[in-house]
């Protein structure tokens, strides 16, 4: 069974930054890489941003140059830091991990909640 815990979401300004993270944990081998998606109320979940096993990074257009995804190999975890937050970028922040040799599973967090004021 594979787990993914999130934290580190919260309340700030605009104009204010935030880190989350998120730790893989369980029977997970050879992952292929690990991101982040959001979902505000009422909108379909967004991707925001995934990194490779080998670090190549891939950010969705509305946080590109804002956030920075990056990871711990050896912690099976990937971290989020997000900067300039906008009130749009309130939104449960999943964790998603794809892993697997051959056959792929794909794994979400739980969800943290990221709320930014105007």
């Amino acid at each position: 069974q594979v787990q993914l815990v999130e934290s580190g979401g919260g309340l700030v300004q605009a104009g204010g930054s935030l880190a989350l993270s998120c730790a893989a944990s369980g029977s997970i081998f050879g992952i292929n890489a690990m991101g982040w998606y959001r979902q505000a109320p009422g909108k379909q979940r967004e991707w925001v941003a995934t990194i490779t096993s080998g670090g190549s990074t891939n950010y969705g257009d509305s946080v590109q140059g804002r956030f920075t995804i990056s990871r711990d190999g050896a912690k099976n975890t990937v971290y989020l830091q997000m900067t300039s937050l906008k009130p749009e970028d309130t939104a449960v922040y999943y964790c998603n991990v794809n892993w697997g040799r051959g056959i792929r599973y794909d794994n979400w967090g739980q969800g943290t909640q990221v709320t930014v004021s105007s």
